[in-house]
């Protein structure tokens, strides 16, 4: 091992810094020699005098460089150095010659003078009285700041959090990491409650300490949400915080208790206590009573409206059936109206009758769907522009917590009726935050399939609603005839019946092959996607999409992307490619957005690269090609399916990840030509009939599964669903029961 030495000088540049983790190269000066430094320096800038403790290494591409393990910010050792330091533009409104003016005129004595009689630097020309105090004021803060970043670097805390902490809490930052530094987790988004445990761990706050077992409730409500519940039953609650905390049950009991006083958990009798985070308590609330409010009934003419109908599909040359035609019935005599069921029975022609249907009595209509996939396929299907419900509500410039969207009650949507496809994949904060913009009298029809998994995020919002029995659901269940030619539509509902499909590789659109091995089923799926599928869909070995039940293991979402990314997009000369956050982002990438993001700014250009439209907010699921990584401006230029073009820097691309595989999970909403499945083995509980029949669901051309028969028959028996603690079915009920009794 190298042994340790240390190294003095003055940051001349900051050649990289990831701002996220405080990684930096930099280059110091001690005026003999120039030295390149790595390491992490959380609070840095050009000019200033450190030192650092670590050893040397060489690289094979940038020769020799220093390796800082530690480092300390010196106060400038001369007047040359007050220069630089002043010089650097760390103190806003002192440039490189006003602070040679300012150290001339002082010397030495240039630091105590800003600190101690800032006055005095109106001596200096170009220094008015008003600006010399300014000027000291800023150096007290610059210091405070820097002061506060050493202090919070002490405890592992991120550059971006540590400005945030002391932006919050100013000099009291200390007092609170002392005291109660689990109230960063409550009150600063980005910091965790593992965060502020270690911390707590370092100060020696003890474990039984009120504040930390308060925090922990939280904090494993959190996770619960993570899960897709939006409240846990207490005796679970209490059970699992004891476990991770390391404390007596009658001490969460207590907390649990306080909590709830504080009405920052609402405790509901459901069969048993049940506790909820209090935000997704009034989300439930807020989205029952907007359905509430929406559901009028409406008086229709029978006879004027079935001639409709008639006349639509005479004019679009189809046969609707008797669901389909209730379903658009229902559509016009109620304010919310569910249509559900699985492929090739009819949503998508039914959503296209009452469109016209709707249209020809000059109503305004409006569509939307979760992802940019599913809303383009809504587009081509129904010949109506289709937005995301994001983009629908204005997503913009604002964090998640905050709402995010500029439509609510205040700025509602102008529309008559608005339908919604793809429902299983809309969450509880999704949902209210799209009631919050409809106005009593729009009439809303909500589309998709139940039996799917449900959304990422928290809630069972479809399903709920059906359970609810209270909004008017109508179920589409006749396989058309013109459907049932495909053997992805059939075994589909043979799937979901708990039926196993004879799969004997005549079909012309469902395969099996069997293999029993991670590499031969590795090695089975290049060969389909790079020289067999393509030619046979006719389409690019890209729009073949590769669905696996988990993320980690040998036929995982993390192993088949390093793999797949070799196999379909390896380095070349000329490709640009740059490695962050472990994985290396090249031009031509396949990638995903893995997380909300309402602050970046898009672009969809036209011929000749006119933009014809931009915005902002990329969204969790959002799929795109790589363009190009230009390493000059350290920006990735990520394409999404839909056409927006978004520039990413080296810190937001931490948000995507590469999706030549996704989870089955992921991939709901979107519809591919083909999608190859490898299927081994997994967790019970994971590997289950409805993952498998939303895999399926997702092919439009052919499915290939690649793996062994019995782990496929073996999905197909399990119907056991993963417990989604929610209640909104019954929130529901309870605002129905009540809001009609008392009108």
């Amino acid at each position: 091992m190298a042994q340790e030495c240390s190294i003095r000088g003055y940051v001349e540049t900051i050649v990289f810094r990831n701002e996220e983790n405080g990684y930096t190269v930099l280059r110091l000066s001690d005026d003999e020699k120039k030295s390149s430094v790595v390491g992490f320096f959380h609070y840095v800038n050009p000019g200033q005098y450190i030192e650092a403790w670590g050893h040397y290494s060489e690289h094979p591409v940038y020769g020799s460089q220093f390796n800082a393990e530690r480092y300390e910010i010196k106060t400038p050792a001369d007047v040359e150095g007050f220069k630089r330091y002043l010089g650097s533009g760390i103190i806003k409104g002192i440039g490189p010659a006003l602070a040679s003016r300012i150290v001339d005129e002082f010397g030495e004595d240039t630091f105590r003078i800003i600190e101690e009689e800032p006055e005095c630097l109106a001596k200096v020309k170009g220094i008015s009285h008003k600006k010399a105090q300014e000027i000291g004021v800023l150096f007290e803060e610059e210091k405070d700041m820097r002061d506060a970043m050493v202090f919070l670097q002490k405890y592992g805390i991120t550059i971006n959090l540590a400005v945030k902490i002391y932006q919050r809490y100013g000099g009291g930052l200390y007092d609170m990491i002392n005291d109660n530094p689990y109230a960063m987790a409550e009150e600063i988004s980005g910091v965790g409650f593992k965060t502020a445990d270690e911390i707590a761990e370092k100060v020696g706050i003890p474990k039984e300490s009120d504040c930390r077992v308060r925090s922990g409730i939280l904090y494993i409500l959190s996770q619960a949400m993570s899960e897709g519940h939006t409240y846990l039953p207490e005796d679970m609650l209490i059970r699992r915080a004891a476990e991770i905390l390391q404390v007596p049950e009658d001490m969460v009991s207590k907390a649990r208790m306080d909590l709830t006083i504080e009405r920052k958990l609402i405790v509901k009798e459901y069969n048993g206590l049940c506790c909820y985070d209090a935000r997704f308590y009034y989300m439930e609330m807020n989205v029952a009573s907007k359905l509430y409010e929406l559901s009028d009934l409406y008086q229709i003419k029978e006879d004027v409206l079935d001639r409709r109908i008639a006349e639509v599909s005479g004019e679009e040359g189809i046969t609707l059936d008797d669901k389909q035609i209730t379903a658009v019935r229902e559509s016009f005599r109620n304010g919310i109206t569910v249509i559900t069921g699985g492929p090739g029975t009819g949503k998508t022609t039914t959503i296209n009758t009452i469109i016209k249907c709707y249209e020809a009595e000059q109503f305004d209509i409006v569509l939307a769907a979760p992802t940019g996939r599913a809303a383009k396929r809504m587009t081509e299907a129904t010949g109506y522009e289709a937005k995301t419900i994001h983009r629908l509500l204005e997503a913009g410039g604002i964090s998640e917590e905050g709402g995010g969207f500029a439509r609510n009650e205040d700025y509602p949507l102008e529309a008559d009726l608005i339908i919604i496809d793809e429902m299983s994949m809309v969450d509880i904060s999704l949902m209210n935050s799209l009631l919050k913009a409809v106005v009593p009298g729009t009439r809303m029809v909500l589309v998709g399939d139940v039996n799917q998994l449900p959304s990422v995020g928290p809630g069972n919002v479809l399903k709920d609603i059906i359970e609810s029995g209270l909004i008017a659901t109508v179920k589409l269940d006749h396989v058309f005839r013109q459907a049932r030619r495909s053997d992805i539509v059939v075994n589909a509902h043979k799937i979901n019946a708990g039926e196993v499909p004879e799969v004997d590789n005549k079909s012309e659109d469902f395969f099996m092959l069997k293999r029993y091995t991670p590499d031969v089923v590795i090695e089975v799926m290049r060969i389909l996607i790079s020289e067999k599928l393509p030619g046979y869909l006719d389409c690019k070995p890209a729009d073949i999409q590769i669905l696996t039940p988990m993320r980690k293991g040998n036929l995982g979402v993390e192993r088949l992307n390093e793999v797949f990314q070799q196999y379909m997009n390896p380095p070349e000369y000329g490709k640009n490619e740059k490695e962050l956050f472990g994985r290396i982002f090249r031009e031509g990438d396949k990638v995903m957005q893995t997380k909300n993001n309402y602050r970046l700014e898009w672009e969809i250009t036209g011929p000749y690269n006119i933009p014809v439209d931009a915005g902002v907010g990329v969204f969790n699921g959002d799929m795109g090609i790589i363009k190009t990584v230009n390493t000059y401006a350290e920006l990735i230029t990520v394409e999404f399916d839909d056409g927006r073009c978004v520039d990413y820097t080296y810190k937001d691309a931490e948000e995507l990840e590469h999706a030549y595989a996704v989870t089955i999970h992921k991939s709901q909403g979107s519809e591919y030509p083909g999608v190859v499945i490898p299927l081994l083995s997994g967790p019970e509980m994971l590997m289950t009939r409805n993952l498998l029949y939303t895999a399926v669901t997702r092919a439009r051309r052919c499915v290939t599964i690649v793996g062994d028969e019995k782990t496929f028959e073996k999905m197909i028996y399990n119907d056991t669903e993963r417990v989604r603690y929610t209640g909104l079915c019954r929130s529901i009920r309870d605002v129905m029961t009540e809001r009609r009794m008392t009108d």
